[in-house]
């Protein structure tokens, strides 16, 4: 505990270093398996609501029964980013005081996810990767792989998670952001937001086949907003998202328990009680202590978001093969994200009929917040094959 320091006395942040030890401690633990606390162990009904809701999710397949009966599924499924609200391991440990940023990801889905589908979860760290950034000098970039199987031992889905470990008081110390100030929206452009959500519900795919034959390298995906980002966004992302441990849907005794067993993930509120760093999330002066004017969303979020987007887009009979991302800038309160996309490749990938695409994020300056890629396998017209069908 030597290398911690703690130096915001009103907040209690806790200021950690990155040291050799710790290092060290990190790296004793690459290759070997961890099974992290799941959120929600068994994917109900309830609980693919709660997690559609907590991401603007509108899609009746995941949480209209009447609708969903008469797809192919006979029923609700969930979503594949519904693998975050089981549990969504980041690697924080092993790093006291030392801020964590899950920044990006790559996924792959092997199955569909059926309704009370039991889904375990073994996360295993693979790598440590030195970093110089801006914000906050010396990083470090944490890889890991995080397998979920079903009670029939199916592989379901893995992702390849990234996590910055970031020096805290550097990060303050550099104020790479301090100029940042919160966005206010002309009329017009809330009204925009408002079109772009109406938009989003018209643009569903449902149960109208999108077949590979019908799409064309260049097609694109019409933008959707999230946002104005805010305080409710966030409590209703922990609803659904829910990871254990973080102190953001524990209360009471349960809450300071874990505060005071782990000081390092601990602030203090105005009255001097204990919360969980994970308040740089709600709170702006929390994310002040860490060079953050504002408070910011989550990379799963953000990623979810990404997700629910392009299972919209490939409707009821396809399939979410491949989506990996990477956030690059903020997304703070008072943001808003337009999602978005472009089929880049047009291909036979085996039996399935796939198609690659460009996936983002712009922000309402303009800025290009999140980057990646998806894949994606559709219903073919001229076979009448589905995806998966074996």
């Amino acid at each position: 505990m030597a290398e911690i320091k703690v130096r915001d006395k009103e907040l209690g942040i806790t200021y950690g270093k990155i040291t050799e030890e710790g290092l060290a401690r990190m790296r004793a633990r690459i290759g070997k398996p961890f099974y992290p606390e799941r959120y929600n162990e068994v994917a109900t009904k309830d609980g693919i609501c709660h997690w559609v809701n907590s991401i603007g999710d509108r899609n009746p397949l995941f949480r209209d029964e009447a609708y969903s009966l008469n797809t192919r599924f006979s029923g609700i499924i969930a979503p594949p980013m519904f693998l975050y609200g089981v549990c969504a391991p980041q690697g924080m440990d092993g790093l006291p005081g030392v801020h964590a940023f899950y920044c990006g990801c790559e996924w792959e889905w092997f199955q569909y996810i059926r309704r009370d589908d039991a889904i375990s979860c073994v996360d295993v760290l693979t790598d440590m990767e030195e970093k110089h950034g801006k914000m906050g000098g010396l990083q470090f970039l944490q890889h890991g792989m995080v397998k979920y199987r079903n009670q029939r031992n199916q592989l379901v889905g893995q992702c390849h998670r990234m996590t910055m470990r970031v020096d805290r008081n550097e990060a303050a110390k550099r104020g790479k952001y301090k100029d940042i100030k919160a966005y206010k929206y002309a009329n017009d452009e809330m009204e925009a937001i408002y079109k772009g959500y109406d938009d989003e519900i018209e643009d569903i795919r449902g149960k109208t086949p999108r077949y590979w034959e019908d799409v064309q390298i260049g097609d694109a995906i019409k933008p959707i907003p999230k946002g104005p980002l805010s305080m409710t966004d966030m409590q209703a992302f922990y609803a659904g998202f829910g990871i254990p441990g973080w102190g953001i849907t524990e209360a009471h005794g349960i809450r300071i328990g874990f505060m005071r067993k782990h000081p390092a993930w601990a602030t203090k509120s105005e009255s001097g009680s204990l919360e969980p760093m994970a308040d740089v999330h709600s709170g702006d002066d929390v994310a002040a202590s860490i060079g953050v004017p504002l408070a910011y969303d989550l990379g799963v979020q953000r990623f979810s978001w990404l997700g629910s987007m392009m299972t919209n887009w490939i409707g009821d009979d396809g399939f979410l093969k491949k989506l990996s991302a990477q956030a690059r800038l903020f997304n703070l309160f008072g943001d808003t994200q337009w999602l978005s996309g472009a089929v880049t490749k047009k291909y036979m990938d085996g039996k399935e009929c796939a198609l690659d695409l460009e996936i983002w994020c712009d922000n309402q300056h303009g800025e290009r917040t999140t980057t990646g890629k998806a894949t994606v396998w559709l219903p073919s017209k001229e076979s009448g094959r589905l995806p998966l069908d074996g």
